[in-house]
């Protein structure tokens, strides 16, 4: 799965409790995606093609884990240069004065097995509201890949996140219904641990 050049943030960052195993982020097998309903007519998406960072995280000891992340709005492409012109302008994202989206953890809770419920503090455009990602964890262990290519050695976490939010609570209702309120963000991504100090 390959990447833009332009290669840089969303950073799952260590939180403060140190019994959980940290993951760094593979940008390389990382998408994060929002979709959104056009007038009935389709489904439409962008990605964000920025990332970067790690995440505490164990399936031994849930609730102790913790995530942040931060993903530049420069980065977002929806394949129509009109389009992501549009988006970055103050009629919704408004990127020269809020350049940044971020998401603060504040609980981790087990809902199944290999799933896991996490809330936390979404802030775009300077507003700050409660988000909920329902997460699949798909694997823990030893990457297969890791066979034939030296980076994918050691143990891996493969997980998807997906939550959906109301734009119009974060300042960006423009065009609402015709453009849904009701926005899908799903976030696949592949994470490596990190070798202790």
């Amino acid at each position: 799965m390959k990447k833009p050049a332009a290669l840089a943030t969303f950073l799952f960052a260590l939180g403060t409790v140190a019994s959980g195993e940290i993951w760094k982020i593979d940008p390389d097998h990382t998408e994060v995606r929002a979709y959104w309903d056009h007038a009935g007519f389709s489904e439409q998406s962008l990605e964000f093609t920025e990332v970067d960072g790690s995440l505490e995280f164990s399936l031994d000891s849930v609730p102790d884990s913790r995530a942040f992340f931060s993903i530049p709005v420069a980065s977002m492409e929806t394949g129509v240069e009109r389009f992501n012109n549009d988006l970055w302008s103050s009629t919704f994202f408004d990127a020269e004065t809020y350049p940044t989206i971020s998401f603060n953890s504040t609980a981790f809770r087990q809902t199944a097995p290999m799933k896991v419920e996490v809330t936390g503090d979404l802030t775009i455009k300077d507003v700050t509201r409660e988000a909920k990602f329902d997460v699949t964890v798909h694997n823990v262990g030893e990457h297969p890949v890791g066979k034939f290519f030296e980076q994918f050695k050691g143990k891996w976490l493969g997980v998807t996140a997906v939550a959906t939010i109301r734009r119009s609570e974060w300042d960006m209702g423009a065009f609402v219904p015709i453009g849904s309120d009701e926005i899908r963000i799903e976030i696949n991504s592949e994470l490596k641990e990190e070798s202790p100090d």
